[in-house]
C-alpha cells in the first residue's frame, strides 16, 4: 500500500513540474535565433533577474499574455549570470513561481560586450522588453516596469 501511495505522489509531482517551463541555458548567438526568428509574427522578449522586484512584480502580466494570447511568442531571459553565476536559483525560482512562458537564462557574464547587440537603446537596467513583429519589421524597446494595459499597447504599436 506504500508503494502505491509513494508512486501516486511522484506522479502528481511530475506533472506539477511539468506544467511550469524549464530554464534554458543560452548563449547570444542562440538569443539572437529567438528574436529573430521570422517564423512567430509577433514576440514579446522581457529580460528580468531573480533579485530584481520590479521584474518580478511585472511577471505575471507576461504570463498571463502567453497563457491568453496563442498567435503571441513569450519569453523571459534570465538576465541573473552576470551577477550570481548560478543557474539553479533561477531553475528553482521558475519552479516555484510556476512559469508556463518560454524561460531562457542568458549565459553570458560581461553585460559590455552583448547589451547594445540586443537593443541599442537599452543601457542594461531591468526590467526591459522587447516586442517584435517579425513579418512588419517594428519593434518596440521599454526599459522600465510594465503595468497593466501596456503590452497590449506595445503590441498593437508593432502590428
Amino acid at each position: 500500500m506504500l508503494k502505491a501511495h509513494t508512486l501516486f505522489f511522484a506522479a502528481i509531482l511530475a506533472i506539477n513540474l511539468s506544467a511550469s517551463a524549464q530554464a534554458k541555458m543560452v548563449k547570444l548567438a542562440d538569443l539572437q535565433k529567438v528574436m529573430n526568428d521570422p517564423a512567430k509574427e509577433i514576440k514579446v522578449i522581457n529580460f528580468w533577474a531573480t533579485w530584481c522586484a520590479p521584474c518580478i512584480k511585472e511577471l505575471p502580466l507576461f504570463e498571463k499574455l502567453n497563457q491568453e494570447r496563442k498567435d503571441i511568442s513569450v519569453t523571459l531571459v534570465s538576465m541573473d549570470m552576470d551577477l550570481d553565476p548560478n543557474p539553479e536559483k533561477v531553475h528553482k525560482f521558475v519552479a516555484r513561481k510556476k512559469l508556463t512562458s518560454s524561460v531562457l537564462i542568458l549565459d553570458e557574464t560581461n553585460p559590455n560586450s552583448y547589451i547594445d547587440k540586443i537593443e541599442k537603446e537599452w543601457s542594461g537596467a531591468l526590467p526591459a522588453t522587447i516586442v517584435i513583429n517579425s513579418k512588419t519589421g517594428k519593434r518596440k524597446f521599454v526599459e522600465r516596469e510594465l503595468h497593466d494595459g501596456e503590452l497590449e499597447k506595445l503590441i498593437d504599436e508593432v502590428r
